[in-house]
């Protein structure tokens, strides 16, 4: 079963500079899709946004684990939120969706035909990464990073380096698959030794192979930080707390 087609994307960047008129048309263009957007998604509530791959496939482990991700989210009643393609985002969509939780796609019109995966029960679809990127961080208050790859890796080290420069709050970044991601965190550890991050930056991610130990650190964290606000909008349904 496949969702709906997404149509092909007609190449525009990086081909030659264009008229001024048409930057202008353009940028206008970017700021209707992101406001219709952002009142569509309005009252999708308090989010949890898993990134990973979409090549892979349905019986694979990290698979089989962004499905039960998903579960664990719908339970804790929060929105799961994915890029809306298939592999890693139709598992955790998947899990959501069978568990009876809101289950989003945020998916991307790209060169080729592709379809949305059949497990949302919200969908948009974003012309452009940019503005895309910007919602699927705007309603979350956690992320869950399976394996993946340049896409998932571009997600990443976005949410990463607005939380370590505080463009964003503080929120739990779950880095799920130790034995894939450790060439990146050695990386990212030579970064700390060279100087170029601080060590403490390393305390921004929580590695972990555990579904369990991630999903507590990830509610844990929630409840430490913010105020559960019955009766009130979804939107409205978490308030930071104020530092003691």
């Amino acid at each position: 079963m496949k969702g709906k087609v997404i149509r092909r994307k007609k190449i525009i960047y990086l081909d030659s500079p264009k008229r001024g008129i048409w930057e202008i048309g353009f940028s206008l263009k970017v700021a209707w899709q992101l406001m219709y957007n952002m009142y569509k998604l309005h009252n999708i509530g308090p989010g949890v946004t898993v990134f990973g791959s979409a090549r892979l496939e349905e019986g694979t482990k990290y698979y089989e684990a962004a499905v039960e991700f998903g579960r664990r989210i719908a339970e804790m009643k929060f929105t799961t939120i994915t890029g809306g393609g298939p592999g890693i985002m139709e598992a955790a969509n998947k899990g959501a969706f069978e568990a009876g939780g809101i289950s989003v796609g945020m998916n991307i019109v790209l060169p080729h035909e592709q379809h949305e995966n059949p497990y949302l029960t919200d969908s948009i679809v974003f012309e452009h990464f940019f503005t895309r990127k910007v919602m699927l961080v705007k309603h979350s208050y956690a992320f869950v990073v399976m394996p993946g790859g340049f896409g998932t890796m571009d997600e990443f080290f976005e949410i990463l380096t607005l939380v370590q420069t505080k463009s964003v709050d503080r929120y739990p970044i779950v880095l799920f698959g130790s034995a894939f991601y450790q060439p990146i965190v050695d990386l990212m550890k030579g970064f700390a030794d060279a100087g170029t991050i601080a060590p403490i930056d390393m305390d921004l991610i929580f590695i972990t192979d555990s579904i369990d130990d991630g999903m507590d650190y990830i509610q844990k964290f929630i409840s430490r930080h913010y105020n559960i606000l019955p009766q009130r909008p979804r939107w409205r349904w978490l308030e930071r707390k104020e530092p003691r």
